[in-house]
């Protein structure tokens, strides 16, 4: 079989002109950038608020190893299943980080026959949305420094200064550093980093503002510090929000792509999950819903990572409400939780506590769980249909095994049935804790109710925070946490369904414009660092000058 990036390289691409017009979108509502991709103007929201809302399938995952175990290719093979009975889907994926693409995972746009296009441009510079979001970011950081040095007209406490830089790129080196060195004309120096552009705020502000006027409301409600007398500072005071709009406002566009098959994909905002909210933005959830029968969502890791923030904070914040959820599970991914990734069926009994325990968070939030089982070509029909029935005696509304990677959506349709069976199921969509709850409880709902914990532990630091928050007026802002995505609980070492464990919360930060506040887990960083083996180093070009290693 071809190498997926191969596969990509070969695919004959429907013109997005044409991708768009069979999705119902105007031509004057599509801005093309090149042939195969365009953004889609926020306008379309206007002429088509009166149509019905399609119905929003989440995919999810159990608890990943760290290679991931092919939820966006299931996310695509499902698309393409949906487009082989027949059915009107619209996928909405996150956009990639170039951090993990040179890091551990390299390409993030589907895998095998399950893949949106074109894969390169995706998975690096793309329609430059990342950029601007970093440019945004760093433009506030530049006005926060320069008042400082022109008089701080504000007051503003330097100690107090929450603002960091940002780049999309894993640079542990830039974690903590101190800036303006070299004397006074280079600024007064202070204690600050970097994180990596997916944990920025901007990111998530873009995630979910509804139009230009709701982006640029949030851009001047961040919060980068206080003043001497205690008081809040805003972008808005710095007069660096107008500014800071004008760099997005086109990147608050969603990006449309394609699948493999041609359907339409949106592709725009918000990969992390462990760091950041990890979902894709909420205009394009809009514009997929009024386009589609069907929105098929992909959040980032797994069900207590993404797709807790996608329930607790996007359909918050968008209105809306999920009918379905798939959950990602690979015969791997089984045998890691239950003790050695080589084991047989016995490690596969055993991991299948972990599996049990993603079905029940899903049915938490009052919804069915269908489970894909993703097939790797190490698999075999034993071990495949052991994992099957693993899951339904656990409580799955439905199982059923992917081959889209090497059979694209011929190879997902007993799974596309299956979601339509289950979205057209009654359900009982909840939150997993009421906004009015001290922000304290909010954490341990999550923790308790989602992790499997016995309980959470706020650091002084937290504890003081939280008091501070709830005395300002932030205390029903949703709670976005920021904890390892290898383990149900904070500590990436407790595989499996841990038991008897205590969430640690080392510090909360409250992110204003984008409306949360994050919650930070363990030794949780905002900016990860690449490894001994980067992905990086197997990226290159040929002689041809085609791109070839990066997945």
């Amino acid at each position: 079989m071809l190498s997926s990036l191969e596969i990509a390289q070969a695919a004959t691409l429907r013109p997005i002109a044409d991708v768009a017009a069979d999705a119902g979108i105007e031509p004057d509502e599509l801005e093309q950038y090149g042939r195969f991709k365009g953004k889609v103007d926020l306008a379309i929201l206007d002429r088509l608020a009166s149509e019905p809302d399609g119905k929003i399938v989440n995919v999810t995952a159990i608890t990943p190893t760290p290679a991931g175990e092919g939820k966006t290719t299931t996310a695509v093979a499902l698309t393409q299943g949906l487009g082989q009975l027949g059915r009107r889907p619209v996928l909405a994926l996150r956009e990639a980080s170039l951090g993990p693409v040179f890091g551990i995972k390299g390409g993030a746009a589907g895998g095998g026959y399950t893949q949106v296009v074109p894969m390169e441009d995706l998975n690096l510079h793309f329609t430059g949305d990342l950029h601007a979001i970093t440019a945004a970011n760093n433009l506030l950081a530049a006005v926060i420094d320069a008042h400082l040095l022109h008089g701080n007209a504000l007051r503003i406490d330097p100690l107090t200064i929450s603002w960091r830089r940002c780049m999309d790129m894993n640079d542990r080196a830039l974690r903590d550093i101190v800036t303006s060195l070299g004397g006074r004309v280079n600024g007064y120096p202070r204690q600050t980093g970097f994180d990596i552009t997916a944990a920025s705020e901007v990111m998530g502000l873009v995630a979910v503002a509804r139009d230009l006027g709701d982006l640029r409301a949030r851009l001047g409600r961040i919060t980068v510090g206080q003043t001497f007398e205690g008081e809040p500072v805003t972008a808005d005071d710095l007069k660096a929000a107008g500014s800071m709009t004008v760099l997005l406002k086109d990147a608050i566009k969603p990006n449309l792509v394609q699948t493999l098959e041609g359907q339409p994909a949106f592709v725009h905002c918000g990969p992390f999950a462990n760091i950041a909210h990890g979902n894709n933005s909420l205009v394009a959830d809009r514009v997929a819903l009024k386009l589609g029968e069907y929105l098929i969502t992909e959040s980032g890791f797994a069900s207590d990572m993404g797709m807790e923030k996608f329930f607790d904070i996007t359909c918050r914040i968008g209105g809306l409400r999920s009918s379905a959820t798939v959950l990602v599970t690979t015969v791997r991914a089984l045998k890691h939780h239950g003790g050695d990734i080589e084991g047989g069926m016995d490690e596969i009994e055993a991991g299948a506590a972990n599996l049990a325990r993603h079905i029940g968070i899903v049915k938490h939030f009052g919804l069915n769980a269908v489970v894909a089982v993703n097939k790797f070509p190490t698999d075999t029909t034993d071990e495949l249909e052991l994992v099957r029935g693993l899951a339904i005696e656990r409580g799955a509304y439905a199982a059923e095994v992917n081959t889209g990677f090497e059979q694209g959506g011929k190879g997902a349709t007993a799974l596309a049935e299956a979601v339509v069976a289950a979205a057209d199921e009654p359900n009982d969509f909840r939150f997993a804790y009421e906004l009015g709850a001290p922000i304290e409880e909010k954490i341990r709902a999550i923790a308790r109710n989602v992790y499997g914990a016995d309980d959470v532990f706020l650091l002084k630091t937290a504890r003081d925070k939280a008091a501070a928050f709830e005395a300002s007026g932030l205390g029903e802002l949703p709670i976005c946490m920021a904890k390892t995505h290898l383990s149900l609980s904070h500590d990436a070492s407790l595989l499996n369904a841990p038991t008897g464990f205590t969430v640690t919360v080392r510090d909360l930060r409250p992110y204003t414009g984008a409306g949360w506040i994050v919650a930070l887990c363990g030794d949780m960083q905002t900016m990860p660092g690449l490894g001994k083996a980067a992905a990086a180093f197997a990226i290159d070009v040929d002689a041809d000058g085609r791109t070839v290693g990066l997945f």
